[in-house]
């Protein structure tokens, strides 16, 4: 037996809500087969991470004195993560 009234609905007061599901499992299943192929089989995520490492130590390092105080400042302010001993790289 259907569950939905047998005459259409006559204006916007007698319409009823209808279920609207969309599943995306399949969608993402393919997106992310299809973004670890483009990566390749070359990929090493701890050489990445060590690689943006040494990117943040080289980008903090060699700050005047200033540019220190301001680096401190948003590190004391969760801005910027904290690194090391809490001061940039020299």
């Amino acid at each position: 037996m259907s569950t939905h009234p047998s005459t259409p609905p006559t204006g916007p007061d007698d319409a009823e809500p209808v279920d609207f599901v969309v599943d995306l499992t399949s969608q993402e299943m393919l997106r992310r087969a299809q973004v670890m192929a483009a990566i390749g089989p070359d990929w090493d995520p701890v050489e990445v991470l060590r690689g943006e490492e040494a990117a943040y130590d080289l980008l903090y390092s060699g700050l005047d004195a200033e540019q220190q105080r301001t680096y401190d400042e948003l590190v004391a302010a969760g801005v910027l993560p904290g690194r090391g001993d809490g001061h940039a790289a020299a």
